[in-house]
């Protein structure tokens, strides 16, 4: 590539923090939850079938390995878009409609990482993906990683990217609007807000950004475990595989929770030895009890690779987590947070009517930044 700025390149991060921090200075953008993604495109490279040469597009993941023979469509829509050589950096991410509009589909993007060739080509015509920039690191002969990213910004948004398949991400300076979006586009399937010094240059891999997301808590069966790597099974808890029930009373597996100290996981070990079992149980096959299989992530549990115990569904635990996803019965979209064991609660009381989701809200509109304090849109760098 002819571009001042080559892969890999690694991302800059954020960093949590409670709140939404009110000071000067702060730009706000919405909080993607995606695929992070740069960009390295140089319209005036070599052709595709160059071997000897880099691509005139490359989709760097962020641990710096080639995205390019899963996103296709994305390769195609930068070269047609982009006329000028730049590196952006943003998230790739995948819509689906239904009754309430458009909603990020974070299951359907996780498929795309498949080694078949032709389900790549399929997927890519069935949950074509796109790209939502958020910063830009070159442009033509120009290394922008030291300036301000209030001046990124603003080469970024001269670009014109507004998509569908390729655009820039709605951004505010207005305290009031970030507050606003934070609450409303969550309903769309968005993680929460990301804050940044508009006087920051681009540090790669520091986490200098603020996020800032949702969190809630809920109490969950714990159903099954899985023991920790590297470890003797039985002898240490990697996690624990926690359910909730419907209203029919049929227990569906809804994420885990892990990120115990070594301490606690020999613990949990231990107390949880009485409750192992190979016997009946929700979750094994024959003894389901709505005779479905078992949900899909358990299924890929089940493999020689990773292992799970089942337990008898008695013991309930506190977990935190941010939101769900997926049509219903829905699951926790990330590993949830340990927070208590809940003694006094009994497991068939853990139904998915505890569950705070928000109000849904139409994923175009949120592209198009249009929930604002003032009830007026705007993505660029204000006054």
């Amino acid at each position: 590539m002819a571009l001042r700025v080559h892969p890999p390149v690694k991302p800059m991060l954020a960093g949590p923090v409670d709140g939404l921090p009110e000071r000067p200075g702060l730009c706000f953008e919405p909080k993607w939850d995606g695929f992070r993604c740069l960009v390295f495109a140089d319209p005036g490279g070599p052709a595709p079938d160059d071997a000897a040469s880099d691509p005139p597009v490359m989709l760097q993941s962020r641990t710096g390995k080639s995205l390019n023979r899963y996103f296709p469509e994305v390769l195609e829509a930068v070269a047609a878009k982009l006329s000028r050589p730049a590196v952006l950096d943003g998230e790739l991410i995948v819509v689906r409609r239904d009754e309430h509009g458009d909603h990020l589909d974070w299951d359907a993007l996780s498929e795309r990482i498949h080694p078949a060739a032709s389900r790549v080509r399929q997927l890519a015509e069935r949950t074509p993906a796109r790209f939502v920039a958020f910063d830009l690191l070159a442009l033509d002969s120009d290394d922008l990683r030291t300036e301000p990213f209030s001046t990124r910004r603003q080469r970024l948004d001269e670009l014109g990217l507004t998509g569908p398949e390729l655009l820039a991400t709605p951004m505010t300076t207005d305290h009031g609007t970030a507050e606003a979006w934070f609450r409303v586009f969550e309903g769309a399937g968005l993680d929460g807000i990301i804050g940044k010094d508009a006087e920051s240059p681009y540090l790669a891999g520091k986490r200098t950004m603020l996020k800032i997301k949702h969190a809630r808590t809920a109490d969950c069966v714990v159903a099954g475990l899985r023991w920790h790597a590297n470890t003797e099974p039985g002898t240490a808890v990697g996690s624990l595989l926690l359910g909730l029930y419907d209203d029919r009373g049929v227990l569906h597996h809804v994420g885990v929770v892990g990120a115990f100290p070594a301490a606690m996981r020999r613990e949990l070990a231990d107390q949880l030895s009485s409750l192992r079992t190979e016997g009946e149980h929700p979750w094994l096959g024959e003894h389901a009890a709505d005779g479905r299989r078992l949900p899909g992530s358990i299924n890929r549990w089940r493999s020689t690779e990773q292992p799970w115990q089942p337990l008898r569904p008695e013991r309930v635990v506190e977990v935190s987590y941010d939101h769900t996803e997926g049509a219903a019965p829905s699951r926790f979209r990330h590993t949830t947070q340990f927070v208590r064991w809940r003694p006094d609660r009994d497991a068939t009381s853990c139904r998915y009517d505890q569950l705070d989701e928000p109000t849904r809200y139409d994923l175009e509109a949120v592209l198009r930044g249009e929930i604002t304090a003032a009830g007026q849109g705007g993505s660029g760098i204000e006054a």
